[in-house]
């Protein structure tokens, strides 16, 4: 273990300054010019190989864990692929074609990233969500009960609770703004009411209100509700909801419609440089079938 150590202490210097020499050493030296780092059977990992795995933005330490850390995973790779050739019978021809494809697959799927990075706007209209949810809306059926409503947990020994049901009930903007005031100095937990939507199971998490059996009668009987436990209080006001199984409001959805349409705006673009490519390629000739 002392010499490998040492080794890659040596080894180290020369992958972070020598990269581009030991590529160009790899193609065009022999093996007899290459210094070998590992050998599992007759197979040999030579210090060429290694460029690239260290940069020098790492420390020494890291890049020595770095290279240690491929080399072990090379030798354990390795000793796989000796077993399975000694164990099962191995199309080579069939191996090499996999590895090919896996190559320009990952090639491609980098460039596609790239076109799609410089291509791609994220830019999505209301008026885009707005369609995409008219025609799909199939595709938003609720899984759970949702409310827009105001939310309030304080302490029992919190002073003025009184004031807020008033304060819950109230549309003006001086009583939203002490509300706000009051939660942000006494409550231990709230969700003032706004146009978001959130799920009810969520909200009354670890409070009394989640022990009820029947959410959705709770619902339909109560647009106010206030209870307490040993520590806390508890207060609840329900402008509106929607049940499960139903159709979502766009509002609870809009995130989830932007994504989708962002995400077939890549699909798209995807398609479209293959298209590209392929079509500028014939234009020049650049390929043709051959006869068999």
């Amino acid at each position: 273990m002392k010499r490998m150590h040492h080794l890659l202490w040596l080894l180290v210097p020369l992958v972070l300054a020598g990269g581009c020499d030991f590529i160009q050493m790899k193609k065009t030296g022999t093996d007899g010019k290459r210094k070998a780092v590992a050998r599992v059977h007759d197979t040999y990992l030579y210090q060429d190989e290694l460029a690239g795995i260290a940069s020098a933005e790492l420390s020494r330490e890291d890049s020595i864990q770095r290279v240690s850390g491929y080399i072990s995973s090379w030798i354990r790779k390795q000793l796989l692929i000796h077993e399975a050739t000694n164990k099962m019978d191995i199309n080579e021809a069939e191996v090499e074609r996999k590895i090919l494809d896996y190559r320009y697959s990952l090639i491609g799927f980098e460039y596609q990233n790239y076109y799609i990075h410089q291509h791609l706007s994220d830019s999505v209209t209301e008026e885009e969500i707005a369609e995409y949810y008219k025609a799909h809306t199939d595709n938003f059926i609720l899984k759970q009960n949702i409310i827009r409503g105001t939310y309030v947990k304080v302490p029992k020994g919190a002073p003025r609770t009184s004031r807020v049901k008033e304060l819950m009930f109230s549309n003006k903007e001086k009583d939203l703004e002490e509300l706000k005031s009051y939660c942000l100095s006494f409550s231990t937990g709230y969700h003032l009411a706004d146009s978001a939507w959130v799920e009810f199971d969520k909200l009354v998490m670890n409070s009394p209100l989640s022990q009820f059996p029947n959410k959705i009668q709770f619902l339909q009987a109560y647009n106010y509700y206030e209870t307490s436990d040993d520590e806390s209080l508890y207060f609840i006001h329900i402008n509106e909801y929607k049940i499960s199984d139903n159709v979502s409001p766009v509002e609870f959805v809009k995130e989830d419609i932007k994504n989708i349409i962002l995400n077939k705006r890549k699909v798209e673009l995807a398609r479209k440089l293959e298209d590209e490519v392929y079509e500028n390629a014939a234009r020049n000739k650049d390929f043709e079938v051959l006869d068999q």
